[in-house]
């Protein structure tokens, strides 16, 4: 079971995602602003955050950018806004996953089952890899002794990244290991985006390589 904050105006909506969460064994706490959700986080961390991109007093781009800054709370986009523009951007903000209305309840338990499923703790010795350090049993990333916030999705795959180092990886090979419950919904900028990301907040480093055409390799 996992406690979830639900950020949503819509009654029918929020109904809904709420009875279809609590039979998959999930406790949920349901706001309808910006102010209440940043509230709510303050009072009490959630697992995972459900985050509609309009509502009356803010954004959902607003709230995430909060969230984001505060920690490494996985946080889904529950929006009508469907373009892909709209997709790219709400990943690059650092949402775990978008998913676009209306939708099915199956398969947004399914998708939040895929994100809290990455974000639990794996067991093992520390991965290094030049300056870059991975504790699996804390989920912390270090570079230079110095910890890196990553998103669960950024963390996933700099992990698959550093369990397979001085391997060449695909790009299809990745987004199997990544989002291989969720393929139908995973496109190249998805993988694109959250690379992009990586390489930022690690400072750009040289061990990630691209291979053109191909996909990616870690090595020291």
């Amino acid at each position: 079971m996992a406690k979830i904050l639900l950020v949503e105006d819509d009654a029918d909506i929020t109904f809904a995602v709420v009875v279809g969460l609590e039979r998959a064994g999930h406790q949920v706490c349901t706001v309808g602003t910006e102010a209440d959700a940043k509230e709510q986080y303050r009072r009490e961390l959630p697992a995972l955050i459900l985050l509609d991109y309009n509502l009356p007093d803010g954004s959902g781009d607003s709230v995430c950018r909060w969230v984001k800054a505060q920690g490494n709370t996985p946080i889904i986009f529950l929006t009508v806004r469907d373009e892909e523009a709209d997709v790219v951007h709400g990943l690059e903000l650092g949402a775990d996953d978008y998913i676009t209305k209306p939708f099915s309840l199956a398969i947004l338990v399914s998708r939040v089952t895929a994100v809290l499923r990455r974000t639990i703790p794996e067991a093992g010795d520390s991965l290094h890899c030049g300056a870059i350090t991975l504790d699996r049993a804390a989920t912390r990333v270090t570079c230079d002794g110095v910890p890196v916030p990553l998103t669960a999705q950024e963390y996933r795959l700099l992990l698959v990244l550093m369990e397979h180092k001085n391997q060449t990886l695909t790009r299809t090979q990745l987004l199997e290991k990544l989002w291989d419950a969720d393929g139908k919904f995973v496109s190249d900028n998805t993988l694109t985006a959250t690379m992009r990301r990586l390489r930022e907040k690690l400072g750009y480093p040289d061990g990630i390589q691209t291979l053109r055409g191909i996909g990616y390799r870690m090595e020291d």
